[in-house]
């Protein structure tokens, strides 16, 4: 409970805090926008082929882009569904999940070897698309910084 004393007739500052109060008691709204923007920088790191830290994805095998002649860009396969099944997911009022409801999701994130999955027929290589860039960052406060502003507008 917010409790403020004002010696004066501090009315607009007092009003201005019961918004605040309101309005970040239901973060809902907030973090929606957060996931949606982390979902398409997500989706835009399968074009440039570039971890949220900046590095690039190491390319496929020469096995692998023999098999896919047409998808020899890392993570695309013949469907694409990795980068499209991209979602978000509010938990409660306080956090949202970004990932991929595919099995194969957190082998192409954090890679794997054949003596540690026997049944891959080689070793795959961490191909991290899933995290927060620093312009995803930046893209973050902003909205934090927008949805508090709205509050004492």
């Amino acid at each position: 409970m917010l409790d403020v004393q004002i010696e004066n007739d501090g009315r607009l500052v007092i009003e201005a805090l019961q918004k605040l109060q309101k309005r970040t008691s239901n973060l809902r709204p907030a973090l929606l926008e957060i996931g949606d923007a982390l979902v398409e920088s997500t989706h835009k790191r399968f074009g440039t082929m570039t971890a949220p830290d900046g590095t690039k994805w190491e390319l496929n095998s020469v096995l692998s882009t023999l098999l896919y002649k047409d998808h020899d860009r890392p993570l695309t396969g013949e469907t694409g569904l990795l980068n499209d099944l991209i979602r978000r997911d509010v938990i409660g009022n306080d956090s949202v999940e970004i990932g991929s409801p595919q099995e194969y999701a957190a082998m192409q994130q954090f890679g794997g070897t054949k003596a540690e999955f026997p049944h891959l027929w080689g070793d795959i290589p961490a191909r991290p698309f899933l995290g927060i860039s620093s312009e995803d960052e930046d893209k973050i406060l902003s909205i934090i910084q927008d949805y508090l502003a709205e509050s004492t507008g």
